[in-house]
């Protein structure tokens, strides 16, 4: 099973950013021990600011992998593009976010990127990665 982790903006700095929110794992450590948990994934990941590398990631990846686990981050409240090409290609799409988004701005409580997915996790931490690797199988 191929199932790649797709990270958007600012998720680069997880250890650092906002650990009262986020943690203080970075997302290698966390990605690692992912790894540990499911030998049996190939599991492959990409993280980028840019929300154009985003799309053309989904695209390359969106026919050929058995899942994405995507969170778009703060791309997810604002990027059409980005949940046009979730809705373009074949691949499932697990949106997940770290932080529980309802509990927080209000403008991080609209996903143009919902509507395109098979299902969505929120709020479980860096553990809402493994819930949705769990999904897939």
């Amino acid at each position: 099973m191929k199932i790649i982790i797709i990270n958007g903006p600012n998720l680069n700095l997880l250890g650092k950013r906002e650990p009262e929110i986020y943690g203080s794992q970075t997302f290698e450590d966390y990605y690692n021990q992912l790894k540990v948990e499911f030998p049996a994934v190939e599991l492959a990941y990409f993280q980028s600011n840019i929300e154009g590398e985003l799309i053309d990631k989904i695209q390359e990846v969106g026919f050929s992998y058995d899942g994405i686990i995507l969170n778009a981050a703060a791309y997810t409240h604002t990027s059409v593009g980005i949940a046009d090409a979730v809705k373009a290609i074949t691949t499932p799409v697990i949106e997940v976010h770290i932080s529980n988004t309802f509990a927080r701005e209000e403008f991080r409580h609209h996903s143009f990127i919902s509507p395109n997915v098979k299902g969505i996790i929120i709020g479980f931490g860096m553990k809402s990665y493994a819930l949705a690797l769990q999904s897939f199988f």
